[in-house]
């Protein structure tokens, strides 16, 4: 165990299987659904980043590759040597070849699959060029010039979040405090103050952050999952309402706007105030959807800024969504 350093905002929930070496940096959170997580020997995890996988879509990560901070990843595989930049997103059943360079702020969308030595970019993704040697030369510059792949010696962590564990930091502002349902459930990490309503059978992940402080109210629905290392906030003179069964997806920000019931909002999404969302709608990793938007019931919404893009057939139940017990 003393090969693995974990920092201890760290938050790590299941059964994790992680190589020598491996590096989980402070507010990072790595969920893994029924065993479905594996790391390499010395890679790294680094600041307030967001490693996902579920029964459907596992997570397999090669050893020495790096996530920079903030990072999302959800049911994806990713070969050996990789660096991932700051603020990319990986999607289900997506795949990632060795050595590959991925640049800040990237979306790997669903199902994409690079190969070996690509040089990708862009919201969604493109491959761009082959690696270089110069750029072979940085990559083993920054493992301390050993690209040497160590033997993945396993070392198996299962932690299990329970009914009784301490629930999150709720917290008093301007003599209101947060009201939260006897059959919700909130992350000891996260964190609610002030004028905040939750609703029954909610989930409040992770390293998530509810401020209903003067500018209040934040009234959450019954049934809604608010994912890991989500941020919910409003300026003054306006309310943000999330009706009954919507999803929010890890590292989304939530800025006063109105969410329609059965909306899933996928990860990376940043939603501006006075905004409002319809019902049944499917909001696309990483879109930014500007103050003042507005969008019909069963909206599929993508982009940056985020425009409507079709249609919602039938919305998928999600399958990176929460459920403490089997964690």
């Amino acid at each position: 165990m003393d090969k693995i350093k974990i920092a201890d905002s760290a938050i790590l929930l299941g059964k994790v299987r992680l190589g020598n070496g491996v590096y989980v940096a402070q507010g990072s959170t790595i969920r893994s659904n029924n065993d479905s997580v594996s790391i390499g020997s010395s890679s790294w995890v680094l600041e307030q980043s967001t490693i996902i996988g579920t029964e459907r879509n596992p997570i397999k990560v090669g050893r020495k590759t790096v996530f920079g901070h903030k990072c999302i990843a959800i049911g994806t595989e990713i070969g050996d040597l990789c660096e991932i930049g700051n603020g990319t997103i990986l999607m289900p059943g997506s795949k990632l070849g060795n050595m590959c360079i991925v640049g800040e702020s990237t979306i790997i969308p669903e199902g994409m699959v690079i190969p070996d030595k690509s040089v990708v970019l862009g919201r969604p993704a493109r491959i761009i060029r082959e690696v270089t040697k110069e750029d072979e030369q940085r990559i083993i510059r920054l493992r301390g010039n050993d690209a040497t792949l160590p033997q993945f010696e396993e070392y198996i962590l299962d932690y299990k979040q329970r009914e009784s564990d301490t629930m999150g930091k709720l917290y008093e502002t301007n003599g209101k405090f947060p009201i939260i349902s006897e059959t919700s459930y909130i992350y000891d990490s996260a964190e609610i103050n002030g004028d905040v309503l939750v609703g029954e059978n909610v989930i409040i992940g992770p390293g998530v952050k509810i401020v209903g402080d003067s500018h209040g109210p934040v009234k959450i629905g019954n049934n809604v999952q608010i994912l890991e290392n989500c941020v919910l906030h409003l300026l003054p003179d306006n309310e943000l309402i999330i009706e009954d069964n919507v999803i929010i997806g890890p590292g989304s920000i939530i800025h006063g706007t109105i969410i329609g019931e059965g909306t899933i909002v996928e990860s990376g999404v940043n939603i501006s105030d006075y905004s409002t969302i319809g019902k049944g709608c499917l909001v696309r990793a990483g879109s930014l959807v500007k103050q003042g938007s507005e969008f019909p019931n069963n909206s599929i919404i993508e982009g940056f800024p985020a425009v409507k893009v079709g249609d919602v057939d039938k919305l998928n139940e999600s399958s990176w969504g929460f459920n403490y017990k089997n964690n």
